[in-house]
C-alpha cells in the first residue's frame, strides 16, 4: 500500500510536470500569435497615417486657400478697372 501511493505519487508530479509544459507551449503560441497580431496592426497603422499625409499634401496642392482666391480675384479687379480705364479714354477721344 505504501509503495502504491509512493507511484502514485511520482506518477501525479509527472503528470503536473506535463501539464505544466502543456499550458506553456499553448500560452507560447497565443502570444506569439498576438504578437505577430500587434505587429501587423502597427504596420498598418503606419501605412494608413503615410497615406493620410499624403492625401494632405495632394489637397493643399489642388486647391487654393480663400486668401489666394480673394488675391487673385483683386488682381483681376484691379486689371479690369484699367482696362474699363483705357475704354473710357478712348471714348471722351473719339
Amino acid at each position: 500500500m505504501i509503495q502504491t501511493a509512493v507511484s502514485t505519487k511520482a506518477y501525479g508530479r509527472g503528470s503536473a510536470d506535463m501539464e505544466m509544459m502543456l499550458w506553456n507551449m499553448v500560452l507560447t503560441v497565443l502570444l506569439g500569435v498576438l504578437a505577430y497580431i500587434g505587429h501587423e496592426k502597427a504596420s498598418e497603422i503606419q501605412r494608413l497615417n503615410i497615406l493620410i499625409n499624403k492625401t494632405r499634401e495632394e489637397v493643399a496642392r489642388d486647391n487654393v486657400t480663400q486668401a489666394e482666391m480673394d488675391k487673385f480675384v483683386e488682381h483681376i479687379d484691379q486689371r479690369f478697372n484699367k482696362l474699363e480705364a483705357k475704354i473710357d479714354a478712348l471714348m471722351q477721344k473719339g
